[in-house]
């Protein structure tokens, strides 16, 4: 194993010991799941043949599927692709009418990253991308930039909210020919739908949409065909905590999100969303469950059924639900062994514990909560990071002494709250659903 840098052995261990996931050196971490993996990269070749992909990657709480979503992002970066993310809060929602659609949104163009750009705030150097190619193309031709650029944007003019789009990419281009930053900071500003009214759009830049609650997806499909005439390979988005929609207390909020999402479904299944993936992280319940869950409606219940000849041992990766397989016990052992690792910089000999010290709190573990500690390991790598640090900070304290101290508790979902309400409230059979004595 190789030195690991400061920066990211501290960023790592920050992130465990808080029970979320790192946000860089997912390599130095990553055990197990290969299949699931190898499943994703065909779907980021896919997308970079101009073709369309969609997974939910369904896993219980804890089990790592931000971690996963995480790990698919980077390669997507690695891959040429440009990638954003995303959480689902109450805030933040694929379908809505008081504008928490644009703040999802909003948030995943904040969001949107590049292999040169991997923490996110790439818009303006892709358009900036966009523009160099463009004037490249011009000095070749011997055309005029302004029409070079005019010419390459037509392909955007046919999709729905395209023209406008073009428009606003015209003008980017004219503050960065003219030097005028305003003009280009209103352009980032448009495409990040963080104008909030036509008026103040069109005084800025002419133009007379905005980018609102009813034509976001739409914009994804836009700026998919965009980043691939800026010469990347497409669009991956991620979108994780889809259990907040489960949550909604609104039967029609819930059902709008999930037409939404059987319109995302239909689109790349069919392959009419070229360049562009969708990667979508939630819990078992919140696909499954027949009142609230994807499963209540039918159509998305009849798309997203499992292979059912996938059974007794035989698994099926290429239909879009990604169930993540449980961590093993030699998984979890082998992660140990990388945590270790990375909280001594990549130095085999500052190792805090030894290989019999792993073996004896997986034991502990185990005996406290079963099964639990390697199949949703969160809270158990807490402990183990918790316990590196006092030893690191404590060098004559035994190992020994502090394992039987560890307190590891399984991990579970959250109570289930209203959050949501938008279309009134359900009966009361349905706000008593997931109560639990």
């Amino acid at each position: 194993m190789s030195r690991i840098r400061e920066k990211e052995r501290r960023a790592i261990l920050d992130s465990l010991r808080a029970g979320v996931v790192p946000r860089v050196g997912q390599q130095h971490i990553q055990v197990g799941r290969a299949a699931e993996v190898q499943a994703l990269l065909k779907d980021i070749d896919t997308i970079a043949d101009e073709g369309s992909a969609i997974r939910f990657i369904i896993g219980e709480y804890g089990s790592g599927k931000t971690f996963f979503l995480n790990l698919i992002h980077s390669i997507a970066l690695e891959r040429k692709l440009v990638s954003t993310c995303a959480d689902l809060t109450p805030d933040r929602r694929l379908h809505a009418t008081g504008g928490q659609a644009r703040a999802l949104y909003a948030e995943l163009m904040r969001n949107i990253s590049t292999r040169a750009k991997p923490d996110g705030g790439a818009l303006a150097s892709i358009a900036e991308r966009f523009i160099s190619q463009s004037l490249q193309q011009a000095r070749e031709t011997g055309s005029s930039p302004g029409s070079t650029i005019h010419e390459r944007l037509a392909q955007l003019t046919e999709m729905t909210g395209g023209y406008d789009f073009a428009l606003v990419l015209e003008a980017y281009w004219q503050g960065h020919d003219s030097g005028n930053e305003q003009l280009k900071g209103d352009a980032v500003r448009w495409m990040r739908a963080e104008f909030s009214t036509k008026t103040d759009a069109r005084k800025a830049l002419g133009v007379r949409t905005i980018i609102d609650d009813a034509n976001c997806y739409d914009h994804l499909k836009l700026m998919a065909r965009f980043v691939r005439l800026a010469g990347y390979n497409g669009l991956l988005v991620a979108l994780d905590e889809l259990v907040n929609l489960f949550k909604l207390s609104s039967s029609q909020a819930r059902k709008s999100n999930y037409e939404q999402i059987l319109r995302i479904l239909n689109d790349t299944l069919q392959g009419s969303a070229e360049g562009l993936g969708f990667l979508m992280g939630g819990t078992p319940e919140f696909l499954m469950d027949p009142r609230r869950g994807l499963y209540s409606y039918e159509a998305l219940q009849t798309r997203l059924a499992e292979n059912r000849f996938a059974r007794d041992g035989l698994v099926d990766y290429s239909g879009p639900v990604i169930r993540l397989a449980n961590l093993s016990q030699e998984d979890l052992y082998i992660l140990l062994q990388k945590i270790r690792h990375v909280m001594a910089a990549g130095d085999a000999s500052a190792y805090l514990v030894p290989e019999e010290a792993l073996t004896a709190f997986l034991d502990h573990c185990h005996e406290r909560i079963g099964a639990a500690y390697f199949k949703t390991p969160r809270n158990s790598i807490k402990e183990f990071v918790a316990l590196l640090s006092v030893l690191e900070q404590n060098p004559g304290q035994d190992w020994r002494e502090l394992i039987g101290q560890v307190e590891v508790e399984s991990d579970g979902p959250e109570e289930i709250e209203a959050l949501d309400d938008e279309a009134g409230d359900d009966s009361e059979q349905e706000q008593l659903h997931g109560f639990q004595l």
